[in-house]
């Protein structure tokens, strides 16, 4: 960050260059239908993977996607979407994330 300071006769002004900083972007945690694994072992692994689901969340997200073939699990931080996906396909179930627009 630069400081230029400003001399005026008996007074001394600094002033600052702000940086404006971008918040990031978010990213959408997707659960993909599959022809493999339980309605109850789904719900289970949505339980434990993503702490913040409530058991009726779970249920829906598993749901939608057995209906639809895919359904939103989460949007969060790229970081954050990495580690849930990655959770998820470590229990065996299909997901992907995408940029949050």
């Amino acid at each position: 960050m630069a400081t230029e300071v400003i001399e005026k006769p008996g007074i001394q002004t600094v002033e600052k260059n702000q940086t404006i900083r971008k918040p990031a972007p978010n990213y959408k945690v997707l659960l993909h239908n599959d022809d493999f694994n339980g309605m109850e072992y789904v719900v289970q692994t949505l339980l434990q993977t993503v702490p913040s689901l409530t058991q009726p969340q779970a249920v829906n997200i598993m749901m939608e996607a057995h209906n639809s073939g895919i359904a939103l699990v989460i949007t969060c931080a790229q970081e954050h979407a990495e580690f849930y996906c990655e959770a998820l396909k470590n229990h065996g179930l299909t997901s992907t994330i995408e940029p949050d627009e």
